[in-house]
């Protein structure tokens, strides 16, 4: 069952812990006197000896017991079962996927038509084995995606990591031939931008060298600042410059649009992580796409179509931000901004997709965190109707056939259903065609919605999943806050297995920084903001408790990235609201973070650290300068990947240093592989899972060890 409360009548909150306010009551670790500087050194042997060192305590206590051992069984069962669906992707006549199963571990690219994927045992064409791979070439390649040409869709760019890191190799494939092309498109490992243009073009933006203006390749975020035009047949080195950004940008790229009848060339330049100058490139020259740069937007045949993130006042009209308003492409070039209004988000309401089918504009909308689709007539923009959706679930748009047909998947879930694949038409309507096993004993759960008054008045939404029978006891709160992410109901397998059916409750907190009420409830959390995720999530914290559903003994929390980095915050800001926190390959150091791996890209989320303004505001929760040892922090599992090139694992291992050496006990473990999902293959993350599930059991959840907790 899924019910709803109104918002919380409290109108004054409790008050926060007093914390430290100044950094002459903190740990000021710069990079002068950082005693851990040493821990970034990712590879290195001194510390990857401490890595070890630290690794073997932990597994000694949390995978000995029968408990851990069943729910990582029983984790891999949900990620690994053949009965669940077989995602697709429709490129010409045939539906593909990318399988992970107990015998292929690192998984099968494959294929099908429609015919066959509906019934119940579809006939797979395999294309590319990803272990057989692995063996043959004896290297730890980690699928990372492939790019087919179009129109022909006999070419492939196949992308693999080592180890799962974001670098990855590139070469191409011959699909008739199920084997790789002689003398290809092929790029060594890097941080590479690469797409189709034609059979024999692409663009690409890889390690160039130094370039002309006496400057290299990347920008200081480490992604790609030159795209340029290849042509097949010729080395790499007489590759046409098309566009060359600054190294201060986040990154830069082209595109080539193969809309039949409407061919097109972009180019787009990434001044920060949300903001970016947009270009159609015609000739050789540049013709400026002049919508804010904040604003995402699409061209499609001759529409298009605009999301702003702030106000915008255009044709004499202020629009607020997340509306979605459609122009006529040509005339806009032009200077005409006569528009259609398609959407106003309103205080509930918010725009979080949109997709075109050949004659529909389809909408993905969120009414207090809850999905609703809407369809709109592509030509007239009237809405039209639909049929076969599910409600009270969340839906979401997988694919859809923009050019030849109304043609469109979704995906429907909530946090008891297990995920439905819905199939039809846009014109008419969707049925399922594919649906999951349930991993839980769904009858018994209840989710409820509650909201929060956070610390400045505003009402923040959070979902509690527990059984019917489970009233209060320990509770495991999830959030992120960040990158305008919208957590949204959906089906959680691992969770409901490993805690929701034993008795534990969980919670997932929709706090600022994320997208559930439009651009608004991000962009205030940005810089100066940032205070506010971690006020929200604290209040969260402390109506579980006030409502009786925990104590703050029995509460404990997760987050991983930049949920990792709340985490280390309300670890040194708020630790009495907790008896425990999992805190998974996290930001830490928000002194350096900018001067490590991809850092730089996320200055537009947090600030510049090196502006003594800015830092003034970021060293008010960095985790890494706030470690005291005259503080009681919760129970703390921090896990991170040695091969994660996003969030760089120093920031992990550093706060575990600096914890220790203030006296505190923190358990630690870092996975060799797994980039920054954490995980390689299944059996990782079922291991990583079940990891964290013991220490929580074993922390909030008080569950005694041994056979009678095996259930």
């Amino acid at each position: 069952m899924h019910r709803r409360s109104p918002p919380s009548t409290t109108t004054v909150p409790p008050k926060a812990p007093k914390r430290p306010r100044s950094l002459n009551d903190v740990n000021e670790a710069t990079p002068m006197n950082d005693p851990y500087l040493w821990l970034e050194d990712v590879d290195g042997e001194q510390a990857l000896d401490w890595v070890r060192a630290h690794n073997q305590p932990t597994l000694d206590e949390l995978t000995s017991s029968e408990r851990f051992e069943r729910m990582r069984t029983g984790t891999l069962e949900v990620l690994e079962t053949d009965d669940r669906i077989p995602y697709v992707r429709r490129r010409g006549e045939f539906l593909y996927n990318f399988w992970r199963d107990t015998a292929h571990p690192y998984g099968l690219w494959r294929r099908t038509t429609l015919d066959s994927y509906r019934s119940d045992a579809p006939e797979w064409d395999v294309l590319i084995d990803v272990d057989a791979l692995r063996e043959s070439e004896g290297e730890n390649w980690v699928w990372a995606g492939a790019s087919l040409n179009r129109p022909d869709f006999d070419r492939a760019l196949i992308s693999l990591s080592r180890g799962g890191a974001d670098a990855t190799v590139v070469r191409e494939f011959d699909l008739p031939t199920r084997d790789w092309v002689p003398d290809g498109f092929d790029l060594p490992e890097n941080k590479s931008h690469v797409s189709w243009i034609d059979r024999d073009t692409v663009y690409v933006g890889t390690d160039f060298g130094e370039q002309p203006d006496g400057r290299g390749p990347w920008t200081s975020s480490g992604y790609p600042r030159v795209a340029k035009r290849w042509t097949r047949g010729t080395d790499i080195s007489e590759a046409v410059t098309v566009f060359t950004g600054d190294v201060d940008d986040v990154t830069i790229g082209a595109f080539f649009d193969t809309t039949p009848g409407y061919p097109r060339h972009f180019v787009y330049r990434a001044t920060d992580f949300y903001n970016a100058e947009n270009y159609e490139l015609r000739d050789g020259e540049l013709v400026h796409i002049e919508v804010p740069p904040d604003a995402d937007y699409s061209v499609r045949h001759d529409i298009l179509t605009v999301t702003p993130k702030s106000e915008w006042t255009v044709d004499g009209v202020q629009r607020p931000a997340g509306s979605l308003l459609a122009f006529d492409y040509p005339a806009f070039l032009r200077g005409d901004r006569t528009h259609h209004v398609l959407f106003v988000p309103d205080e509930h309401t918010s725009l979080q997709d949109y997709a075109y089918t050949a004659t529909r504009l389809v909408l993905v909308t969120l009414h207090d965190v809850a999905t609703r689709i809407q369809v709109l007539d592509a030509r007239t923009w009237e809405p039209t109707s639909i049929t076969g959706l599910p409600e009270l679930s969340t839906l979401g748009i997988l694919d859809v056939d923009p050019d030849d047909s109304d043609e469109i998947w979704l995906s429907a879930s909530s946090f008891t259903e297990a995920p439905t694949l819905l199939h039809g038409d846009a014109t008419t309507g969707v049925e399922p065609v594919k649906s999951s096993p349930e991993f839980f004993d769904a009858s018994t759960v209840v989710t409820e919605q509650f909201f929060a008054t956070s610390d400045d008045g505003t009402q923040i939404p959070y979902f509690v999943m527990r059984r019917d029978d489970v009233t209060s006891g320990p509770a495991l709160l999830y959030g992120y806050g960040g990158f305008e992410n919208s957590l949204t109901p959906g089906y959680l397998a691992v969770s409901g297995r490993n805690w929701v059916t034993r008795g534990g409750i969980y919670v997932i907190a929709n706090i600022r920084g994320g997208g559930e009420y439009g651009p608004s409830w991000h962009t205030q959390a940005q810089k100066a903001g940032r205070h506010l995720v971690y006020e929200d999530f604290a209040s969260v914290a402390r109506d579980l408790v006030s409502r009786g559903v925990t104590t703050a003994e029995r509460l404990a929390a997760q987050g991983g990235s930049n949920g990792g980095l709340l985490m280390g915050v309300m670890a040194t800001s708020y630790p009495d609201l907790f008896g425990a926190l999992v805190c998974q390959v996290p930001l830490i150091d928000m002194r350096r973070y900018h001067l490590l791996l991809a850092g730089a890209s996320w200055m537009a989320e947090y600030g510049d650290p090196d502006d003594p303004e800015e830092w003034s505001f970021i060293s008010e929760y960095s985790p890494y300068q706030r470690v005291q040892a005259a503080v009681d922090y919760p129970e703390l599992l921090v896990t991170t990947s040695t091969r994660d090139d996003r969030v760089h694992p120093g920031h992990a291992r550093k706060f575990v240093a600096r914890l220790e050496e203030t006296g505190h006990r923190v358990r630690y473990f870092e996975n060799i592989e797994g980039g920054h999902g954490g995980a390689a293959d299944n059996k990782q993350a079922a291991f990583k899972a079940a990891l964290a599930y013991e220490f929580l059991w074993r922390t909030v959840g008080r569950e005694p060890v041994g056979p009678e907790s095996g259930r």
